[in-house]
Parts: structure tokens; sequence; C-alpha cells
């Protein structure tokens, strides 16, 4: 375990007594697929799909569709590589996302930053990260069922477009988003991998914590711990590289 990997430990508060588990040496245990050849379109987006993204970064800072145009500062379209394996959903931009443009951002951020460094994986490299809503709702209300609906489009192109090996959705709000649902707690999605369909394409996706609830929780971080080794798990690493 390098110092990097020590410090993330730290702030997950799992301790000395938790080991990263080894992969298993048959590699037909893992839901794991095959390494993807460099040129490969899902490594590697084409222009075409570049253009595509700009395009609908671009609708989305123009978007209109809620009443949260009016109160917001700035749209938040998610941050990392287009390439990434990896796709982090969360529920909404806070406050500092507002007023930033960038999803998780402060002690939330900081702590996500924490538990993707435990997997070896970083930001900058690894996963892209974006929220199922674009915009804050005002005093960090929840989102209401109209306000995900009418965002749910963009998020959905963003998956297809993208081609992610596995979605990591951190949150009640994420969740129902894309896995429909109403009230489930996210005690009764996680621990399992499930089938997330957009657009006739299937992408495994694993259910977690916000890492705002783990900052007033900390019980449960070794709970959101073993869901990112499920995580790892099924979606390989973060990249190829």
């Amino acid at each position: 375990m390098n110092p990097s990997q020590r410090r993330a430990w730290a702030a997950l508060e799992l301790g000395p007594r938790w080991s990263n588990r080894p992969m298993p040496s048959d590699a037909s245990a893992l839901a794991v697929s095959p390494a993807i050849d460099a040129r490969d379109p899902v490594a590697v987006p084409a222009p075409a799909a570049d253009v595509r993204l700009a395009e609908l970064r671009s609708e989305v800072a123009r978007c209109t569709r809620c009443e949260l145009c009016q109160s917001r500062s700035r749209t938040v379209f998610g941050s990392g590589p287009t390439s990434a394996r990896w796709m982090i959903v969360g529920d909404a931009p806070g406050a500092q996302e507002d007023a930033s443009g960038e999803p998780f951002v402060g002690p939330s951020g900081q702590l996500l930053t924490h538990m993707l460094q435990a997997l070896g994986l970083t930001r900058e490299r690894d996963v892209f990260i974006t929220n199922a809503l674009k915009c804050h709702p005002p005093e960090n209300r929840h989102p209401t069922a109209q306000e995900i609906s009418r965002c749910l489009p963009f998020l959905r192109q963003q998956v297809t477009q993208q081609a992610p090996r596995g979605l990591l959705l951190m949150g009640r709000f994420a969740a129902q988003a894309l896995l429909g649902g109403d009230e489930e707690r996210i005690s009764a999605l996680r621990g399992r991998v499930h089938e997330c369909e957009i657009d006739g394409v299937r992408v495994p996706a694993v259910v977690t914590f916000h890492p705002e609830y783990l900052l007033r929780h900390s019980a449960v971080k070794a709970l959101a711990w073993a869901d990112l080794c499920l995580a790892r798990d099924h979606f390989g690493p973060g990249s190829d590289g």
C-alpha cells in the first residue's frame, strides 16, 4: 500500500484491520470484460463523440426545463476523462458546486477522492463524475421528482455517449433516477450489482451512500468500502494506463 492509499484509508476510518482484497487469479471469477485496445471507441471516444458531448454540455448550460435555472449560479455538467471506465453519479450539486461549476468539491469531494485513492484510482485519470441533477436545489433541499425527470435525459445521454464500463450511484436520488423506484432506501439497493438499461444498452451499476452522508454517519463507511470493492471487482480498473 502506498502512502496515498494509507492516507485514504485513514480518512475512511477503516484502520489497519482492513486490507485491499487481492484480485482472484481465475479471471472467470470476475464479471470484468477483457482489456480493451487503445483504439477501441469505448476507451478513446471518436472525435464525433467528443463533439456530441461538447454540444450536450452547452445544452445543459442553457437549460430552462425547470425552475432551478432561475436560482442557479452555474450548471454542473461533470468532470473527468470522458473515456473513463467508471462513471460516478451523485444526487445534486451543492452550494460549492453551484459556485464552481464542478461536481463533488468541498468536504464531500475530498472524501470521495480518498475513497477512490484507497482503490488506487484518481479523479483525473480513472473516473468521470456527474450528478443526476445539473443545477443546485436552493438551501440544499432534496430534488423533486419533476426536477429529476426533467434533467434525466441529459444524464442518460452522458451514459450512452461515454459508454462507461460501470456506474457507481452515490445517493438515493441518483439510484432512483437510473434504476427507477420511488422510496427505496440505499440499504435495500446496495450490496449487489444492478443492470441499468439505457436506450438498449445495459450497464452494470453499484449503489452506495453519498459521501455527504458518510461524513455525518461514519459508522457506515465500512459498508461503503465494501460497495467500492464490489464495483472494482465488476468494473475493473479505471483506465488502461
